[in-house]
């Protein structure tokens, strides 16, 4: 055999050996990135525990393991509320919450949550994806080191839990209520003594008397917490939080080292997570509150018309002080309330006029 021919031969074969291997020798295992989120709420918790839980998973499974995803509850390694500044720190790489548990950090962070008179699931999931709320949220939490993204979301809330009845105004003088975010500041305007209480321990507080009322979420959640067994008075709608939306916060320097992929990964999930919540609590909301009332006597109360011109002239009040907190609370209200006007007055011709004309002719 010519020598020149054998070595060429011999060359291409080898080429060929060692593409095929190369082909058939799995990939090298990609190195992993820790997530750990601390939540502001208990394992298992009736609703949104258990939504956020459910995004933890998802995480991970969409990751394929890539994102090495830990999920504490609220007090499995920090209390509720210091769930933030866990994260912001870096001792944690995200928490799961509400973003208006840490308006005393800034005002501004509750509208990022749910604020009185403020917008619907749809109005403000349409803002944060499309008309620049992302862009002021970003802007706020980075303050705080803070990466944020809406990633559940509870519906419009009911009124709360109350052991009166209330009938004007005047009945929130001096009522002890656990009530978060600015619906609080409301409620103190009132003359209401508004208290935050971690959601794992407002049933206790009912029952010792710590607290005379208390809002939750809407039906499905509140079954759970049995809240009837103390307070049978069950208010709607209520008027602080229309479309609540809840939090995935991460560390901004964690997120920011996140491949591109990695960070699809995470919104991916975030994203699905807020329609899978509100599909849940929509499924489920009507046949718990008939369970409540005809299982466990639930009086259903519907607030009066004087008593919401009330909320709304105090909303008023708290609005223009957060405008006085900072130039940015200030751009944060202002464009918040311009975005719900428009994008509202189109709800209200398209959504809102449809539901009606709907329901009044299926006699709903």
């Amino acid at each position: 055999m010519d020598r020149r021919k054998f070595l060429k031969t011999a060359g291409t074969a080898t080429a060929g050996v060692t593409a095929a291997a190369a082909l058939a020798t799995p990939a090298v295992t990609q190195s992993t990135k820790d997530m750990v989120i601390l939540s502001t709420w208990p394992r298992d918790f009736p609703g949104i525990g258990i939504s956020q839980q459910r995004l933890a998973a998802r995480i991970a499974e969409l990751s394929e393991g890539r994102l090495n995803v830990q999920y504490f509850a609220a007090n499995e390694r920090v209390g509720a509320f210091d769930s933030f500044d866990e994260a912001a720190s870096g001792n944690a790489q995200a928490y799961s919450g509400a973003d208006y548990y840490w308006k005393g950090k800034h005002p501004g962070l509750a509208y990022f949550t749910s604020v009185p008179f403020g917008m619907t699931t749809n109005e403000i999931t349409a803002w944060i994806r499309f008309g620049g709320g992302q862009e002021l949220w970003d802007e706020v939490s980075g303050e705080f080191g803070i990466k944020a993204l809406a990633a559940g979301n509870t519906g419009a809330q009911m009124g709360g839990w109350f052991n009166k009845e209330i009938n004007s105004a005047d009945d929130l003088q001096g009522l002890k209520m656990r009530i978060p975010g600015l619906g609080g500041d409301v409620m103190a305007k009132l003359g209401a003594s508004p208290i935050a209480v971690p959601g794992g321990q407002i049933y206790e507080n009912l029952v010792s008397g710590a607290i005379d009322a208390t809002e939750w979420v809407g039906p499905y959640n509140d079954y759970f917490m049995k809240f009837y067994e103390v307070a049978k008075f069950y208010y709607g709608p209520g008027f602080h939080e229309p479309g609540s939306v809840l939090s995935l916060g991460m560390n901004k320097s964690w997120w920011e080292g996140l491949t591109d992929w990695e960070r699809a990964v995470i919104e991916a999930a975030a994203t699905e997570e807020s329609t899978k919540g509100f599909d849940e609590v929509n499924a489920n909301n009507g046949a718990y509150l008939k369970r409540m009332i005809d299982e466990n006597g639930v009086q259903l109360k519907i607030f009066s018309e004087d008593i919401y011109e009330a909320f709304a002239e105090a909303s008023a009040e708290v609005f223009e002080e957060v405008r006085d907190h900072s130039p940015l609370a200030k751009k944060i209200n202002d464009e918040f309330q311009s975005a719900l006007l428009e994008i509202g007055s189109w709800q209200a011709l398209q959504e809102v006029s449809y539901t009606n004309l709907r329901n009044q002719a299926l006699g709903i």
